[in-house]
């Protein structure tokens, strides 16, 4: 059996109770952190919290290598954990359909995930989410300004009055996160003083949360990551009044429709 398990958003006590108990029963423990990361837990504090030890796998050892997670499955309980919710990356997904044509039996343990957790804190209706972008470093693209993958997406999910999620590039290896201010900078070059939405922390005991104008938010900070942000399409009175009192937007940016 092969359990793939989310890890939540936070920290080791992010988890579900299912989750845990999917982990601490199992043979192996297997985990990959390069997709994202606990920022309140390193893997140390996950191991001792479940009493396992977990064997950390980079991508080439889940993507190219996944033999010794696929053997182990075959020989026993593995559990393989992700932070966040286990099925948000395609890699978990061809990691399942591997273990599937091998006759070995999977499930899932889910979990939540920023975007749950960005609709819950921000006060957007999440039907009213369009398409989801990443937005990636500058020198992780090559090109100048934002790159088309971005622009599209937030155009596109605007001219149908849908709200954008839009994911901040993280490198885990390298421990570099971008930040929602040097997002919010990004954007501003190509949407001025459209509406942005700040999400920082989520999942810990102190998230944030702050609206104004891309430009403006550029010049705060938000402390420790993760950030995301959220570029608001057309607003519902309810999600406006939910911006101005849970993130403090400018009454004069919360035109409804």
């Amino acid at each position: 059996m092969l359990t793939f398990v989310g890890l939540g958003l936070y920290d080791e006590r992010s988890i579900t109770v299912e989750g845990r108990d999917a982990v601490r029963s199992a043979d192996r423990v297997f985990a990959e952190f390069y997709t994202s990361r606990l920022l309140g837990a390193t893997v140390e504090d996950l191991e001792s919290y479940h009493g396992v030890d977990i064997d950390v796998r980079d991508r080439a050892g889940v993507e190219r290598d996944p033999e010794p997670v696929l053997r182990a499955a075959e020989d026993g309980d593995a559990v393989f954990l992700t932070a966040g919710d286990t099925m948000i990356s395609t890699t978990h997904v061809d990691l399942r359909l591997r273990a599937e044509d091998r006759g070995i039996d999977t499930r899932i343990v889910h979990a939540p995930t920023a975007e749950s957790a960005a609709s819950g804190l921000t006060g957007l209706q999440n039907y009213r989410f369009g398409k989801a972008t990443t937005l990636p470093f500058e020198y992780a693209h090559g090109a100048d300004g934002l790159p088309a993958s971005v622009t599209d997406t937030i155009d596109d999910n605007r001219e149908r009055g849908l709200h954008t999620l839009v994911y901040l590039d993280i490198k885990a290896d390298r421990e570099e996160y971008m930040t929602a201010d040097h997002a919010a900078g990004l954007l501003a070059a190509e949407y001025g003083d459209a509406l942005g939405v700040v999400v920082a922390r989520a999942g810990s005991p102190e998230p944030l949360v702050a609206a104004d104008r891309l430009s403006a938010l550029a010049d705060r900070e938000f402390g420790d990551p993760l950030h995301l942000l959220v570029v608001p399409g057309d607003l519902h009175h309810i999600e406006a009044d939910a911006l101005g009192t849970l993130a403090g937007a400018p009454e004069e940016l919360l035109d409804v429709e």
